[in-house]
């Protein structure tokens, strides 16, 4: 099947006060129709600037400094801003962290909703309003003819990122980016707002990235999975092998931490020893190698590329062997 969108070698850096830094390192993935990929790795990996890149919504001193993104064989980076706002929204949307700051204070909801409705699918007023409410009817929320009326603070954080849902699927696009969609939100409502995503995309036929940090999530919600740290993808494989299977050190690790209603209750939850190294794009070395178990000299001076392993299977790491037999030993036991 051919790719719906192909990112291709993807740089972005920030200006600082200490020079140029690269937060996102030669990043490189395909997303196909319907699929839905998430992209996993802990705060700071370069997750959420990845999307931004896509989304070209990068803020001032910043800017993607090579590379392609691909949609329908188009590279949207070449498109001037006019294009480019025909295309946010409307073939590609995005779902932020924090609703009540991705919604404006100052208007009602189903003026937001409205806007975008009224900009990309040519309909008048009354066509929008009655478009808007039926939207906020397919996420579950109640009343929606009164909550078109109501401004942001008077809904609960569940209720506003089903807002975002709804304004973000409006227009029915063929990306949806979804950067941590249940953040501060409690489990139950986390599990209606994936499901609820997960059936609009499905009906629709929209591609999902999705940006997490929940292991739980991915497993509900991916085809796909990328892991990344220190702005480089480390692994990259279907869901079923990288929870069964996975190969990199990083992987592993963040699969031991997760906690499991089996495990016994003296047990300590494992973690990985260390932080993300600093400045890392001059690292010409592993940069997981100062929080690894398996670190040789090798792993110290040169750094590996994307080894595919096996069909669809692939990982950035020197020590791939040796890793994998100490988990698969672990999981044994």
């Amino acid at each position: 099947m051919e790719s719906l969108l192909a990112v291709k070698d993807l740089r972005t850096s920030f200006d600082t006060d200490q020079g140029q830094v690269v937060s996102v390192d030669r990043v490189s993935f395909e997303l196909k129709a319907g699929e839905t990929l998430a992209i996993v790795g802990e705060s700071g990996s370069g997750k959420s600037v990845t999307a931004l890149s896509i989304m070209r919504l990068l803020g001032k001193g910043s800017r993607v400094s090579d590379g392609e993104i691909r949609l329908n064989g188009v590279n949207i980076l070449e498109l001037d801003e006019k294009k480019m706002r025909d295309i946010r929204g409307n073939r590609i949307s995005m779902i932020f962290q924090e609703p009540m700051t991705s919604l404006n204070p100052v208007f009602t909801i189903g003026h937001q909703l409205m806007e975008a409705i009224r900009l990309h699918l040519n309909k008048d007023k009354k066509q929008a309003r009655a478009h808007a409410v039926e939207m906020l009817k397919k996420v579950g929320l109640p009343r929606p003819e009164q909550i078109m009326d109501e401004y942001p603070f008077a809904l609960s954080g569940g209720m506003r990122q089903r807002v975002m849902i709804a304004m973000a699927l409006a227009c029915k696009p063929t990306v949806l980016i979804a950067d941590e969609p249940t953040t501060a939100l409690d489990v139950t409502v986390q599990a209606q707002i994936m499901r609820i995503m997960k059936d609009l995309c499905a009906e629709a036929g929209t591609a999902i990235i999705l940006i997490t940090h929940d292991l739980g999530v991915v497993a509900e919600m991916a085809d796909r999975v990328l892991v990344m740290y220190a702005g480089q993808i480390v692994e990259e494989a279907d869901v079923f092998t990288l929870f069964d299977h996975p190969q990199h050190p990083y992987t592993q690790g963040l699969l031991r931490s997760v906690p499991h209603l089996e495990a016994d209750d003296q047990d300590e939850l494992a973690a990985i020893p260390g932080t993300v190294p600093a400045r890392y794009h001059k690292m010409q070395a592993c940069r997981f190698h100062n929080r690894c178990a398996f670190a040789t000299e090798k792993c110290r001076t040169e750094l590996p590329p994307l080894i595919r392993t096996q069909d669809g299977h692939t990982s950035r790491c020197w020590e791939i062997e040796a890793a994998t037999i100490h988990y698969e030993e672990g999981k044994a036991r």
